[in-house]
């Protein structure tokens, strides 16, 4: 088996179809990773969606903010923004399976076997695998729960509390490691939050660096894979982190890695740019 880990999509499935077949992944013998923001922006965030779910076990997928928001539009929580490109979801006949079948999955993953990490937006520096793994189940639970659900996801958005404190409760808690998993680019040391500045390693605030690159990170030496920074390029200087969201759905392209060879594959994007 080979393993195989993919940025974003965001509704652009025909550049993934080109990459798996340049490789020519097979869905019985091999496994791809999806780093979440399996929908939105993009022209085909119907077909992603139903694509990964086809794939079954031969897929692992970690979700990501859209994928988050697309469940709470779903539930009546929020509101279609200009930019979501969710309505053929939402009025698909599958609708239902497709949306049950996307809060079931994880927040984190992680592959013992290879060490292997896999995570939206990143973990906390000050976090280290088995407590972002709790942390996680909790907001895993909560999805799954169909008691807790809709006060979940009314209760995640938010960006306050902007670090964590164990004694934190109910949404407060979940909220801050939703954004921990799903939103995060800067923070402190301590792991407080910036969850303003979105653009590339030089827009760091006064007193605020990459999640990775903090020295008392926990997580270091360890492989990590993630999204959602497509203003990085899948530039990580750190050893172990690899950035694999490439900015596809702004027209830039989409990387393939093969975690066990450490081989990259690309497909240029240019004409999705939504």
């Amino acid at each position: 088996m080979t393993l195989y880990a993919v940025g974003d999509l965001q509704g652009c499935l025909d550049p993934l179809e080109s990459l798996l077949r340049k490789v020519d992944f097979s869905p019985s013998r091999d496994c791809l990773w999806l780093a979440g923001d399996l929908v939105n922006r993009g022209p085909q965030s119907l077909e992603a969606l139903r694509y990964v779910r086809d794939l079954g076990s031969s897929a692992v997928c970690v979700l990501g903010n859209h994928d988050l928001h697309l469940l709470a539009v779903a539930h009546n929580i929020e509101r279609l923004r200009r930019s979501d490109t969710l309505t053929p979801i939402l009025t698909a006949p599958d609708c239902a399976d497709l949306i049950d079948w996307l809060r079931q999955q994880p927040l984190i993953h992680h592959d013992a076997e290879r060490d292997a990490t896999l995570v939206h937006a990143g973990i906390p520096p000050q976090w280290g695998l088995a407590k972002a793994l709790r942390r996680a189940a909790e907001v895993q639970d909560a999805l799954t729960d169909d008691a807790r659900l809709l006060p979940y996801l009314d209760g995640m958005y938010g960006n306050q509390p902007a670090r964590w404190d164990k004694s934190l409760r109910g949404v407060e808690r979940l909220r801050v490691i939703t954004n921990y998993f799903t939103r995060m680019r800067f923070c402190t040391a301590d792991g407080t939050l910036d969850l303003e500045s979105k653009e590339g390693l030089d827009s760091a605030p006064a007193g605020f660096a990459p999640w990775f690159s903090h020295p008392n990170r926990k997580m270091r030496g360890r492989t990590l894979i993630f999204g959602h920074w497509a203003a990085l390029e899948g530039r990580c200087d750190e050893p172990g982190v690899h950035a694999l969201d490439t900015g596809c759905v702004w027209g830039n392209c989409m990387t393939l890695m093969n975690l066990d060879t450490g081989e990259y594959h690309r497909q240029d994007c240019k004409g999705i740019k939504p």
